[in-house]
């Protein structure tokens, strides 16, 4: 295609240090347009320069805020762990609390079915502003409920109180052989006072490990404790339970009646302490 000349434009480059000329022929639009050029390519590296900037200030921005986001975090970390756990101790240290009762109302249930009297569970806190009471009040009510609970336990399994509500008629240790008065004998128990047939109960959990006759003791039943102890209800009428079952403190096991070496019904009682027979006379009464 031809050009016509009037369309284009010589541009003549000048060298100053080297002799001669350079000519560089453009189209005249562009040359007309050339103020254009420039101002578009300007405005485009402008364009681009500003967007840079807002980049960099957005970046910036975005840098404070995650730094005050930060800090703000590391404030709730220091505050929230503290809060929890007040919370926390103010919600376990109620849970000892309704442990420890708990535990004081089985006391007293276990106290009431062997017909002793039970104690108050008012103000069993203490005085907490007592002076030299370092401790908190969950490490307080902590150590009161591990107590207690040792206590529940040596309340529900130790021989404790009378197998029947009535008057003694024969003490342990040496006495008069009631069927020859010119000898004496060992009695290794207590006799309670009964008739025929009367309720005969436990004084503490354990289990069965003898029912049936046994010699002297007639009809006998033996119910073994935790910590060694164990306890023997003789002369009875009637055995209500078997060997190997687990018995409740208070549960009726048998009847008061006069089998084997007996004069006539009553209980005969014995606790002993690693097989040796002790004297029931200490267990029936908390102040003993």
């Amino acid at each position: 295609m031809k050009v016509n000349p009037k369309d284009v434009s010589t541009l003549i480059i000048l060298n100053k240090s080297k002799p001669g000329t350079k000519t560089l022929q453009i189209k005249t639009k562009h040359l007309n347009r050339f103020k254009q050029y420039i101002i578009s390519i300007v405005s485009v590296i402008l364009l681009l320069v500003g967007f840079i900037v807002l980049l960099q200030y957005r970046s910036q921005q975005q840098e404070l805020e995650k730094q005050q986001l930060i800090a703000q975090i590391v404030k709730l970390k220091g505050d929230i762990p503290a809060n929890i756990a007040k919370v926390n101790d103010a919600h376990e240290a109620q849970g000892y609390i309704q442990a420890i009762e708990g535990k004081l109302k089985n006391i007293n249930d276990y106290l009431k079915r062997r017909g002793l009297k039970g104690f108050t569970t008012k103000d069993i806190g203490g005085d907490a502003n007592a002076e030299g009471n370092k401790l908190s009040n969950k490490e307080v009510y902590m150590a009161y409920n591990d107590y207690l609970t040792k206590l529940v336990n040596s309340v529900a399994f130790t021989p404790m109180g009378y197998p029947r509500i009535s008057s003694m008629t024969s003490f342990f240790g040496y006495r008069s052989d009631p069927f020859n008065s010119a000898s004496a004998e060992y009695h290794p128990g207590i006799d309670f006072e009964g008739h025929q047939g009367d309720d005969v109960k436990a004084t503490a959990n354990g289990k069965v490990i003898f029912a049936g006759w046994s010699n002297g003791y007639g009809n006998c039943i033996r119910i073994q404790h935790a910590n060694n102890f164990e306890t023997l209800y003789g002369h009875l009428s009637r055995i209500g339970v078997k060997v190997g079952q687990d018995i409740t403190v208070g549960q009726k096991i048998g009847a008061v009646g006069s089998t084997g070496h007996s004069t006539g019904p009553h209980l005969h009682y014995e606790v002993r302490k690693d097989g040796k027979p002790v004297n029931p006379v200490k267990f029936l009464s908390l102040n003993n």
